[in-house]
């Protein structure tokens, strides 16, 4: 599974005219399922969201997770990440899983994480989804769990 976080100080997912999600202040996370992706990867990106330590603290150091912050988080299924782009003027998505898999491996992580923290909202999987933005510093990481 991989996530691709940034930290914001507001986000928000539209789809059909409509905001299915928004944040104020934490963590966009878009979220790729991978083949073989199951329970321990699904629990695992969960922990890694709530407790990655991207948030400055009293002295300016990226010391603070989510948790501590109390910050928000907003999940978007985003399978796109998973491209090869290595050759050609197209990206590949050949090892993509299925969407069956992908959507309930989406669907569980947004469980996990609304079960163990109260600010998680998400965006819609398989929606065609417009999502803004206002990335906080700019901070961006990659996170990836096997």
């Amino acid at each position: 599974m991989i996530s691709l976080i940034q930290r914001v100080t507001a986000a928000t997912v539209v789809i059909d005219g409509e905001a299915v999600a928004s944040i104020d202040a934490g963590l966009l996370a878009l979220i790729a399922v991978e083949q073989g992706d199951a329970e321990k990867q699904i629990q695992r990106m969960t922990q890694r969201l709530l407790r990655y330590r991207v948030f400055a603290d009293d002295s300016g150091k990226m010391n603070l997770s989510l948790e501590q912050t109390q910050g928000q988080l907003l999940l978007v299924p985003q399978f796109t990440l998973l491209a090869d782009t290595t050759s050609g003027n197209r990206p590949s998505f050949s090892k993509s899983p299925d969407a069956a898999l992908g959507k309930a491996c989406f669907e569980q992580l947004c469980v996990h994480a609304k079960t163990e923290y109260s600010r998680v909202t998400a965006g819609i999987f398989g929606a065609d989804m417009q999502v803004s933005l206002v990335n906080d510093g700019p901070v961006t990481f990659s996170l990836k769990v096997r």
